[in-house]
């Protein structure tokens, strides 16, 4: 069984686990708790390269990432430096991630975040809703055809945006006969595990205008983030880089090319 679809397996079973414990209509009956909005899309639109910062513990190509690094305490760096909104993995079995993590993220920050995970089922649309994400990843690689374009209409109906993930040109068609809007170039090979950013310059002169674009994985400078803008890019989701920084905060201040005095583009 290849990374992927063991990935895919572990979520199916996570699911069914988690439904047992928690029916659907328990978690239907939680979404008037629901907090005000934090537009995620929004975020990642306005001028200039917004970033997306991710908290997760490990995963499956680098194994414990930040032992002792807070959640809390990461969030409010990322919040601080100027990032746009916020990335937390829930995936348990193979980034030992928690949906808690959710919450926990909103009460330490203003920022909007997307829950990411590995989608099979819309039990987890419910649970990001009730748990406290504005946004959720849909990977085209996990999800047929139909389903991909049930599941983003769903996500609506509970007023969650999509951050629709492909690798490839094949996949980008999917994702375009969707109607997504927010379109994740995933530079990393989820079966392989190796990365290489001309992914997303390969891949991007085929979205269409409109279309809001994020680079995912194996950006870890400035540099390449002046590049990215420069070919249409509007964010980039960066993890491990600063997961592993003694400074988050001042790393994303160095990616996004910003000062003290200059960050009211990123701020809410």
């Amino acid at each position: 069984m290849g990374i992927l679809e063991q990935l895919i397996s572990a979520a199916s079973q996570g699911v069914k686990a988690r439904s047992r414990q928690v029916p659907l209509a328990d978690l239907e009956a939680r979404l008037g708790e629901r907090d005000q909005d934090r537009p995620f899309r929004e975020a990642l639109t306005r001028p200039g390269m917004s970033l997306i910062c991710e908290y997760k513990r490990k995963s499956p190509s680098a194994g414990e990432i930040a032992p002792g690094v807070e959640l809390a305490d990461q969030v409010k760096a990322y919040e601080a430096g100027g990032a746009a909104a916020l990335s937390v993995l829930t995936d348990e079995t193979h980034f030992d991630g928690r949906l808690d993590d959710l919450a926990a993220a909103r009460a330490a920050c203003s920022l909007p975040i997307i829950r990411k995970d590995f989608v099979v089922d819309e039990y987890q649309l419910y649970e990001a809703a009730v748990g406290g994400a504005d946004a959720v990843l849909l990977i085209v690689a996990v999800l047929h055809d139909e389903r991909l374009r049930e599941f983003q209409l769903k996500a609506a109906q509970l007023d969650l945006d999509c951050l629709v993930e492909v690798h490839d040109e094949r996949e980008l068609d999917l994702a375009v006969e969707s109607g997504a809007e927010v379109i994740g170039i995933n530079n990393r090979n989820l079966d392989t595990g190796v990365v290489d950013i001309q992914t997303t310059y390969d891949l991007i002169t085929d979205v269409p205008t409109g279309t809001t674009v994020v680079s995912e994985s194996g950006i870890s400078n400035r540099e390449e983030l002046v590049e990215l803008e420069r070919v249409g890019v509007d964010a980039a989701l960066i993890g491990e880089s600063l997961m592993r920084s003694e400074d988050p905060e001042e790393m994303v201040r160095t990616l996004a090319g910003t000062s003290d005095s200059t960050t009211e583009h990123f701020l809410p």
